[in-house]
C-alpha cells in the first residue's frame, strides 16, 4: 500500500486486518494515489472521510481538543487531536471560520448513558481516542478502529452512506446520535427511534457559517433530514434534552441555539441512542436531504437498497473516483508528487455539492421547496465564491462542462429565490456574505469560457448586470461588516458616482473591494459579449479601468501602490505593509491583483523592467532566498488566494523563465504529500485547483477567459480527457532539475509564446515540450509574444 495513504501507519496492514471486514480487491488507478490525510494539519482544513464527487454526504470523523463547542479544526478532523466524538454525516473541505456543517453525527461508545451527553462539555465520556496505525482514508472510504475497541467502516453514495460499527465483546453496545450536534450549533433538531423497522430518523437546523463574526450570519438557514436503516433490532433506547436522560424513550427535540456569542452553549442539545448486543456487528444505512424525511428515504431507496452491502458501496465509491480521476491521466513523477497532484485534483472536485435529490426537488434561498426544470440536472450549494472563482470553477468546466453549467445555473436560482441578490459565499439554502467583492460576476464568465453554456445565460446576465448598476439597500448597510458585509456590492453608489470604493464605505475594505469590483466589472464585459449585449461590454469594460483611479504613482519613493482614497479625493496615510483597505492581505500583495489589465498595471509602475525589478524583490527576501509564506507583509503569501496569481506575472514580462522557477519552487516547497501538505485553507478546493493546473504547466490567469499562461509541466506525460477534445502534454525531459522551457510545438509547429489562445483550452491539442535544466531566456521574450491585455477603450 501506498505509504503516502497511511501515514504514520507502520503495522497498517495489521491494524485494518482486526478493524475491518475484507473488501474485494479494487481495480488500480488514480484513487489509489489518493491521501485524503493531506492538508488535514496546519490549517488545510481537509476531511478524510468517505464521500463522493461533489457527494451531498461526506461521513467523515469529528474530532476534538477537549471542548465540546468547539470544533477541533473547520473540516471536523485535525490530524493531532487524536480523539473523535463522532462521525457526522455532512461536511465542508477546507474552510475557515469555526466550521460548518457536521450534522448528525454517530458515536459509538462501550459505556451506559448514565448523563446526558449534552453535559459531556470535555468529550471525557462519549468519546474515543484512536491511533493513525488504526486508521485508514481513501476516496469513498473510511475505516478506523477506536481505542474502546469499536471498528467503524464508512462508506458513500452521492445523497446516501452506510457504516459499520463491529463492538468488542464483554462491553455494553451503544450508538449515540447526536441530533442537533452540528459544528457550530442548531436552533432546532429532532429525532425519533422505531424498533419495529430499526429505523432512526430525524433532522437538525443549522446555519451560523462565521456567526460568531456578525450577527449577520448567526443564524439557521438549512434542514437537514436523514432517515437511518439498522440490519438489526435495538436492544434498548433511549434520548436526551439538556440535561435530562430518558431511558426507553423514542423520541426528543431541541437545538443548542447558537448562544450570545456564535457558538452553542454548554447543557444544550438533543439526541438518542440505540443498544445492541455486546461483540454486535452493526451495519446501518442513512439517507440524507434537504427537503423532507421522505425524500431522504427516497435518495437512500434509490442509491443504498436493501441488501446492498457495504463492500459493494465502496467499491462503486472507488470506481466513481477512479473514473472521475483518470480525466487526468499524469504518468511519470515521484509517487509523492502523483500523490500531491491526484489529491490536489481529488479536494478539488469535492465541491460545490448535490443539493437536489434524487427526484430534482431542492430546498431554495426562498426556504421553498423547488426543481430543477429544463436543461439543469442538478442543482449545487456551497459556493465559496471569492475564493474558487480563480481556478477552481474553471478546472471544474474544463473536465466537466455540464456540471459547470449546473453550477452556473445553481447559482442563478439562488439568486432569483434571494430578491435577485447573489451572494459571494453560500452555504446550503442560506448565504452567508463572507468575503469580499462580487465573485459571482468572474464565476459564470469563467464558467462560460471554459465550455460551460448549458445554462441561461442570458438571464443569469442580466440579473448580474442590474445588481451592478442599481444600488440596493444592503449595498448600503454596515450589516455584517467587515467580514461579512450583506450588500452584494457593497458601496455600488461609490463605485458609480466616485468609481473607486472609498477609505470609508460599506465594504470590507476601499482598496481591495475597488480591485475586486474591476475584476468583476471585466468579467462582466466578456459575459456580455456571451449574453449578446455589446453596449454591456463597452460600459463594463470601461468600468474595469477603474483601479487607475486607486492606483497613487508617488505612494512611497520607491514607486506607486493600489491604496485607500478618500471620497473627497485625498491620499490617507499609507506604508506598503498596511492591510487597511485589504483583504486578508497587504497593499503589496494586492498591488499585482490586476489580472487582466497586467500591461496596464505595467505602464502605471513606470514600465515592464521596474514592474520586474519589484516582482523579484516581492518573491526574495533581503538575503535573496524565496519568500513564498510567512515572510511579512512585503512578500506574497502563496497560501491564500490574493498572491496566488503573482508567480505568473514574469509571463507578461518577457521573462516566462522566471514564472516556470517560481512556480517550481512553489510545487516543491509548499505542497506535500503529508498531513500539512497544503499550505493554507484549501477553501473548497480552490488551492488545490491551483496546484492541479500548476503542476500541468498551465494557469487560467485572467478571470472570464479562457487564454491560458504557461509554466513547465511537472509530469512527463499528461493526458486530459474532456469532451470538447483531449489535451496531451509531453515533457519527456521533465524532472526535478529539467524545469526550463527551451521550446515548444503546438500541434506539431513551434510556438514561443508563454500563453495559449482559448481555442486550446476548448478544442484541445497536443503540447510537445523541451525542457533543460538552465533557463532559456529566449524562448518567449519577445514582447509581442505577451499575454493579452485588456485595458479599457
Amino acid at each position: 500500500m501506498n505509504h503516502a495513504r497511511h501515514l504514520a501507519c507502520v503495522a497498517a496492514t495489521l491494524a485494518l486486518s482486526l478493524c475491518c471486514a475484507a473488501a474485494p480487491a479494487q481495480t488500480s488507478g488514480p484513487a489509489d494515489s489518493v491521501n485524503p490525510l493531506i492538508g488535514s494539519r496546519n490549517g488545510g482544513n481537509t476531511f478524510p472521510g468517505a464521500t463522493l464527487p461533489f457527494g451531498m454526504l461526506q461521513w467523515s470523523p469529528e474530532n476534538t481538543r477537549g471542548q465540546h463547542d468547539r470544533a477541533a479544526a473547520p473540516g471536523g478532523y485535525q490530524y493531532d487531536a487524536t480523539r473523535i466524538r463522532g462521525f457526522s454525516l455532512t461536511h465542508l473541505s477546507g474552510t475557515g471560520c469555526r466550521g460548518a456543517s457536521g450534522d448528525i453525527p454517530f458515536m459509538p461508545v462501550t459505556v451506559a448513558i448514565t448523563s446526558s451527553p449534552a453535559l459531556d462539555a470535555t468529550d471525557a465520556r462519549y468519546a474515543a481516542n484512536f491511533s493513525h496505525a488504526d486508521e485508514h482514508a481513501a476516496p469513498g472510504d473510511y475505516r478506523v478502529r477506536l481505542a474502546n475497541g469499536v471498528a467503524v467502516e464508512l462508506a458513500a453514495a452521492l445523497r446516501s452512506g452506510t457504516a459499520r460499527f463491529k463492538f468488542p465483546e464483554g462491553e455494553p453496545a451503544n450508538l449515540l446520535l447526536r441530533a442537533s450536534d452540528s459544528e457550530v450549533g442548531s436552533s432546532d433538531a429532532e429525532i425519533t427511534l422505531d424498533r419495529k423497522t430499526q429505523t432512526v430518523s430525524g433532522s437538525v437546523t443549522s446555519g451560523n457559517f462565521c456567526g460568531y463574526l456578525s450577527k449577520a450570519d448567526r443564524r439557521s438557514y438549512y434542514t437537514l433530514y436523514f432517515v437511518a436503516k439498522f440490519d438489526r433490532p435495538f436492544t434498548a433506547t433511549g434520548t436526551w434534552h439538556d440535561a435530562t436522560v430518558r431511558a426507553g424513550a423514542t423520541s426528543a427535540r431541541g437545538g443548542t441555539s447558537y448562544g450570545d456569542k456564535g457558538f452553542p452553549p454548554p447543557r444544550k442539545g438533543s439526541g438518542a441512542w440505540v443498544g445492541f448486543a455486546p461483540g454486535s456487528d452493526v451495519v446501518v444505512r442513512v439517507g440524507i436531504s434537504y427537503v423532507s424525511a421522505a425524500n431522504a428515504q427516497a435518495n437512500l431507496r434509490a442509491e443504498i437498497p436493501r441488501g446492498t452491502t457495504l463492500a459493494g458501496v465502496r467499491q462503486r465509491a472507488h470506481d466513481a473516483w477512479n473514473t472521475l480521476l483518470d480525466r487526468i491521466a499524469v504518468a511519470g513523477g515521484t509517487p509523492d508528487q502523483r500523490a500531491t497532484f491526484y489529491t490536489a485534483l481529488y479536494h478539488a472536485l469535492l465541491e460545490p455539492n448535490t443539493f437536489s435529490d434524487i427526484d430534482g426537488e431542492y430546498r431554495g434561498f426562498d426556504q421553498k421547496t423547488q426543481r430543477v426544470e429544463g436543461a439543469q440536472k442538478t442543482q449545487y450549494a456551497n459556493f465559496s465564491g471569492w475564493d474558487v472563482y480563480r481556478s477552481q470553477l474553471q478546472l471544474v468546466t474544463w473536465l466537466l462542462p455540464k456540471v459547470g453549467s449546473d453550477i452556473a445555473q445553481s447559482l442563478y436560482n439562488q439568486a432569483r429565490q434571494n430578491h435577485g441578490e447573489w451572494d459571494r459565499w453560500t452555504h446550503a439554502s442560506g448565504g452567508t456574505h463572507v468575503m469580499a467583492g462580487d465573485p459571482s460576476a468572474p464565476a459564470l464568465a469563467g464558467i462560460v469560457a471554459f465550455g460551460g453554456r448549458d445554462f441561461d445565460i442570458r438571464g443569469a446576465y442580466a440579473s448580474l448586470k442590474y445588481a451592478a448598476t442599481h444600488v440596493s439597500a444592503n449595498d448600503l448597510s454596515d450589516a455584517g461588516c467587515n467580514v461579512e458585509c450583506v450588500g452584494q456590492r457593497p458601496s455600488l453608489d461609490q463605485w458609480l458616482q466616485l468609481h473607486y470604493i472609498a477609505t470609508k464605505s460599506h465594504a470590507w475594505g476601499g482598496a481591495g473591494e475597488t480591485l475586486e469590483d474591476a475584476t468583476a466589472d471585466f468579467a462582466l464585459s466578456q459575459l456580455a459579449l456571451a449574453a449578446g449585449d455589446p453596449a454591456g461590454h463597452t460600459l463594463f469594460l470601461a468600468r474595469s479601468g477603474y483601479w487607475r483611479n486607486l492606483f497613487n504613482p508617488h505612494a512611497t519613493p520607491g514607486g506607486g501602490y493600489i491604496q485607500n482614497r478618500n471620497a473627497d479625493g485625498s491620499w490617507p496615510a499609507f506604508t506598503p505593509g498596511t492591510d487597511d483597505g485589504f483583504v486578508e492581505g497587504s497593499a503589496a500583495q494586492y498591488l499585482w491583483m490586476v489580472p487582466f489589465d497586467v500591461e496596464g498595471l505595467f505602464d502605471a509602475m513606470g514600465g515592464r523592467a521596474k514592474a520586474v525589478a519589484r516582482l523579484d524583490a516581492f518573491f526574495h527576501d533581503r538575503h535573496g532566498n524565496w519568500a513564498l509564506t510567512h515572510a511579512g507583509p512585503l512578500h506574497p503569501e502563496l497560501n491564500n488566494e490574493p498572491s496566488i496569481g503573482t508567480p505568473w506575472l514574469y509571463d507578461f514580462a518577457g521573462l516566462p523563465w522566471q514564472t516556470q522557477k517560481a512556480v517550481r519552487v512553489v510545487l516543491d516547497t509548499i505542497w506535500k504529500n503529508t498531513p500539512g501538505g497544503i499550505p493554507g485553507n484549501d477553501d473548497l478546493g480552490e488551492m488545490s485547483s491551483w496546484y492541479v493546473w500548476a503542476a500541468l504547466g498551465l494557469y487560467p490567469g485572467i478571470p472570464g477567459r479562457a487564454e491560458l499562461l504557461l509554466g513547465s509541466p511537472l509530469f512527463p506525460r499528461a493526458v486530459i480527457h474532456r469532451p470538447g477534445g483531449d489535451v496531451q502534454i509531453e515533457a519527456p525531459a521533465a524532472s526535478h532539475a529539467n524545469l526550463y522551457v527551451h521550446a515548444l510545438a503546438l500541434d506539431g509547429k513551434p510556438w514561443n509564446k508563454p500563453w495559449l489562445p482559448e481555442a486550446f483550452a476548448l478544442h484541445g491539442g497536443t503540447l510537445h515540450f523541451t525542457l533543460g535544466a538552465t533557463p532559456d531566456k529566449t524562448w518567449g521574450s519577445d514582447p509581442v509574444d505577451a499575454p493579452p491585455s485588456f485595458p479599457p477603450r
